[in-house]
């Protein structure tokens, strides 16, 4: 279907909702009206501006043409066409990215696992610095930071760690965070000098409900067993700690945290339900991918997405190749940057393929 076939079709659905809204036998179906018209109209808005905005710069390119018409009203008509032809393109790219098809997970609350990589005691170290950085963005946004799961090395540093973040599109902006994170520094243990280079893996993953992912109790292995701290050290006495493995994915998570096994095991079923979402997610994009050339998202995690380098002062995403030279305020959570321009990026993307 052609774009201006698309705004046609979306302003007269527009009008049918509005005419089904005000017959009294609407009934039961009225909730499910409202909020399509609620949707709708935000889009159909921005419709109307373009096409009026369009409409104008004909009438002003017709009094311009016109022999008639006297020399101060030419130029105020070609003042005016030059207003409209920066703000055409505007909105036309408004209503564009209105017409996107939506990430269904992007207004959900988000998980998100940061796991020391390459590099040791280094890695780990990186790792905590990471994820008390997204616990800094999360705060500036005003967002809950709840930690799940935190599996320390004793001197700092973390093998693994989970939390899960609440608020408002939460996930629209930190699935981009997914991927291989690199640091490039000296360390402390480091007598010599040397610059070393280590990784954390970060995933963020949409925060599944029941009611998107059902998981049958049938298809599930749970074990019970002692806590433990670094080094084996006993925490506690009762079998407190829960894992479980989800069989037909193979997919395992083991909580521990808390001191109550119910906790444990309310957390644990909370992040294997968004692992198993993200596994029907990246399904879905991979499915995509293949009707859909250029399809944005798949979701693969393999690549290195970013470059900390602490001696240089600097920050590098290789996915944008935008360089901030503000380590320390990144690390204070100060992301916008990056995730503004990895928004964009990905629209610009979508936008070549969907209208292309």
């Amino acid at each position: 279907m052609q774009f201006e076939d698309k705004l046609d079709m979306l302003v007269k659905r527009h009008d049918e909702l509005r005419d089904a809204m005000s017959r009294p036998d609407a009934g039961g179906e009225f909730a499910k009206i409202s909020k399509e018209f609620s949707d709708l109209t935000p889009v159909v808005e921005s419709i109307n501006l373009l096409k009026n905005s369009r409409s104008e710069a004909r009438a002003m390119q017709e009094m311009i043409e016109d022999p008639e018409c006297d020399a101060e009203m030419k130029r105020m008509a070609e003042e005016e066409i030059r207003l409209l032809e920066k703000k055409v393109p505007e909105l036309t790219r408004q209503v564009q990215l209105a017409l996107l098809p939506k990430d269904a997970a992007d207004e959900k609350n988000a998980i998100i696992e940061v796991r020391a990589g390459t590099g040791g005691e280094e890695a780990a170290l990186f790792a905590a610095q990471l994820f008390r950085m997204y616990q800094r963005y999360a705060e500036n946004q005003g967002w809950k930071f709840e930690p799940l799961s935190i599996s320390d090395t004793g001197i700092g540093g973390f093998k693994e760690a989970s939390a899960s973040i609440s608020g408002k599109g939460v996930f629209a902006k930190l699935k981009f965070e997914s991927g291989v994170h690199r640091v490039q520094r000296v360390p402390v243990t480091e007598a010599g000098g040397r610059i070393h280079t280590s990784a954390a893996t970060v995933a963020v993953l949409p925060e599944a409900e029941e009611v998107d992912i059902v998981i049958h109790e049938k298809d599930l292995r749970i074990d019970v067993f002692r806590s433990s701290g670094p080094g084996g050290q006993s925490v506690n006495t009762t079998d407190s700690a829960v894992r479980i493995v989800h069989i037909p994915t193979g997919c395992t998570v083991q909580q521990q945290d808390e001191k109550s096994q119910h906790k444990n095991k309310e957390k644990a079923m909370k992040i294997l339900r968004s692992r198993l979402y993200e596994i029907e997610r990246e399904k879905a994009d991979a499915e995509r991918a293949a009707s859909r050339k250029g399809q944005v998202g798949s979701g693969d995690r393999s690549e290195r997405i970013r470059t900390y380098n602490f001696p240089q002062g600097r920050v590098t995403d290789h996915r944008i190749n935008v360089t901030l030279y503000k380590i320390e305020d990144v690390m204070g959570g100060l992301l916008d940057e990056f995730i503004n321009e990895l928004i964009s990026s990905d629209q610009a993307e979508k936008l070549a393929v969907e209208f292309s």
